[in-house]
């Protein structure tokens, strides 16, 4: 039989792919055990890392905290509305007008920070231009010793907090120390140190009380009224003259009172003085301010 005409190279056996791979295997089959490799991966459990988790308690108590802190806010707030005797009175004008004629009060708003040195120069304005001196701060802690007083307990804590006192409180006993003023003594021209704190205050007052003839304002740097008050601290007793109190004060007036005192300058209704420098200069300010105002000195 006569083969096919094909090359000789293509007559050749060809041991296919599949056979060599088969050959191999077979080889990795016969080779003893000693001669295989151990597997080197081991499984190893994975642990959550509670590191990076939030620590629930802490939570919790700040939780609590704020919740309790927002009862006793509201609960407060109730107690002021149902109680006639230091809730401002609604009324459609104010109690007096501006002057020193009868029906009338000339109020003067004194405003700084805390250790602005106030009260310093409210002595120096009462004593040479027979001004009553207010001071809200007084009224409160004076209220919050006396015995019997329902709102003690609250006037001192929003004081140690630094916080401001609710406006209702605080507008009824300026209302009664000026009507008692006017009554026992014929004084009509009233400073009221530290008031308004807010915008809400500062509204309400001249709205059921008397508008404001002007704000005398003592501006004077953070760090310099924080080194006055520590430096009161060590002999004054109160118990807001501490780094805490200070700080949480500084930031109420940042926030709070400093828009009051920009409103009234956007009516013209402010009078600034350099407080950095001592006392009697700084009065100095104020005596050129309060003529500015057509405010004379009494004489003597």
């Amino acid at each position: 039989m006569l083969l096919p005409l094909v090359p000789r190279v293509l007559r050749t056996p060809i041991k296919s792919t599949s056979t060599r791979y088969l050959s191999s295997t077979s080889k990795l089959r016969e080779a003893p055990r000693s001669q295989l490799k151990p597997a080197t991966s081991t499984y190893v459990p994975t642990r959550r890392n509670n590191q990076n988790q939030l620590p629930v308690y802490p939570l919790i108590a700040i939780f609590l905290l704020g919740s309790g802190s927002f009862y006793w806010i509201v609960k407060t707030r109730a107690a002021l509305k149902d109680n006639p005797a230091l809730q401002a009175p609604k009324r459609s004008k104010p109690l007096f007008s501006q002057g020193v004629g009868s029906g009338q009060a000339l109020v003067v708003f004194v405003l700084g920070g805390p250790g602005a040195g106030k009260g310093t120069q409210c002595a120096n304005i009462v004593r040479d231009y027979g001004f009553q001196h207010l001071s809200a701060g007084d009224l409160l802690r004076a209220e919050q010793d006396r015995e019997g007083s329902e709102f003690g307990d609250m006037i001192k804590t929003y004081i140690k907090e630094g916080q401001i006192v609710p406006m209702e409180v605080t507008i009824q006993l300026l209302e009664n120390a000026m009507t008692h003023a006017i009554e026992k003594d014929n004084k009509r021209k009233f400073l009221i140190d530290g008031f308004p704190r807010k915008m809400d205050q500062a509204i309400a007052f001249e709205e059921k009380v008397v508008p404001s003839k002007f704000t005398l304002f003592f501006d004077v740097s953070e760090e310099e009224m924080r080194k006055r008050l520590l430096k009161r601290g060590e002999t004054s007793g109160r118990s807001d003259d501490n780094e805490e109190s200070i700080t949480k004060r500084f930031r109420t007036f940042v926030e709070t009172s400093m828009p009051v005192v920009e409103m009234f300058e956007k009516e013209g209704r402010v009078v600034k003085v350099d407080a950095r420098k001592g006392p009697e200069e700084v009065y100095e300010g104020v005596k050129a301010a309060f003529g500015k105002e057509g405010i004379e000195m009494e004489k003597k």
